[in-house]
């Protein structure tokens, strides 16, 4: 119970802001942060969900009503993800060989590519956050579990990039099976959720997270030979903007029918 106790507080201690008690980060403390990784999402979800509710009549316009929506991810996890984004799309662009990109991947520095990606991301969002109501936004907030439902499965599932490193860290100190189990428990419950809701919104959701999910896997063993934590952030980053993304499309679909 207490190496349970102890992975939970490192889970929010390395992917939030959110204050926790100190623990030891070792690798017993360390096997099961990913079955606690999703609740995370949570926490984003119900943020999102009470600004999605409490922001129009607060809000003295629509744009900064759907910036709020944007940067709360951001103000809970510090943008530990978004940094791998941006890596990863240094990464991508240099078209140089894995082993230059995965050098590229460590480096702290933000290239051309990488602000570029930031600027259209976050456009994006706002744009799709500008259009959601509330019926597709309950669904993006379910999505911020469902993503890192995704992104902690990978983590045990997915073969690694390279023996060193936070994902690696995480990988080989994991009680890979119950992590797995764990984190498709979640995506399941998600999903039912999901098309329980709203099956139109809930199934374009769907659709487009596995489409996603699907060049997540393939882009990183093609490019980096596996995953690492950058791509792992990467990952969370483009899920959550598709997730969104669809939820509009749904909604779109809903209006014409």
């Amino acid at each position: 119970m207490k190496q349970l106790w102890n992975s939970f507080k490192i889970a929010f201690a390395m992917y939030s802001k959110i204050p926790m008690p100190q623990s030891d980060w070792t690798r017993e403390n360390m096997r099961y942060i990913m079955c606690f990784f999703p609740l995370i999402g949570v926490i984003i979800g119900a943020l999102t969900w009470l600004w999605g509710n409490l922001g129009p009549s607060a809000a003295q316009s629509r744009l900064f009503y759907a910036a709020v929506l944007v940067l709360i991810p951001v103000f809970v996890t510090g943008g530990i993800h978004l940094d791998g984004l941006l890596d990863t799309s240094d990464a991508l662009h240099s078209y140089q060989p894995r082993e230059r990109k995965l050098e590229i991947l460590k480096d702290s520095h933000a290239g051309a590519f990488a602000i570029i990606t930031a600027v259209v991301y976050f456009l994006l969002y706002l744009g799709a956050y500008s259009e959601l109501t509330c019926r597709g936004l309950k669904l993006v907030c379910i999505g911020f579990v469902l993503s890192r439902a995704l992104g902690g499965f990978s983590i045990a599932a997915f073969p690694m990039a390279k023996d060193t490193g936070l994902a690696a860290a995480f990988s080989d100190g994991a009680q890979k099976k119950t992590v797995r189990v764990t984190c498709i428990c979640y995506a399941a419950v998600c999903a039912l959720l999901m098309l329980w809701l709203e099956p139109v919104i809930g199934g374009c959701i769907l659709a487009g997270t596995a489409l996603e999910y699907g060049y997540y896997y393939t882009m990183s063993r093609k490019e980096f030979g596996g995953i690492t934590g950058d791509l792992a952030g990467f990952h969370m980053q483009v899920s959550e903007l598709v997730i969104c993304l669809s939820a509009v499309v749904g909604e779109m679909l809903l209006r014409i029918v």
